[in-house]
């Protein structure tokens, strides 16, 4: 996710919790979604709806915030 930032991503995750928890929801949101899509895990279709928006919301906050620290 965001290549272009892995630098700074790297960098966010030491030092800022906010940051840390976005990045470590959204990847815990991106396992679950594979986990269903792979029939490990069970959940009905407006479940995994629901789940993909949630991750779609962080990755835009994520996105933002990135935007916004590589500016300042």
């Amino acid at each position: 996710m965001f290549p272009e930032y892995r630098e700074l991503i790297t960098q966010l995750k030491h030092t800022d919790l906010h940051f840390t928890r976005l990045f470590d929801r959204h990847n815990e949101l991106d396992q679950k979604i594979k986990n269903i899509e792979a029939q490990i895990e069970l959940a009905t279709q407006e479940e995994t709806e629901s789940l993909k928006k949630e991750k779609l919301r962080l990755k835009d906050e994520i996105y933002q915030l990135l935007q916004q620290v590589s500016k300042a």
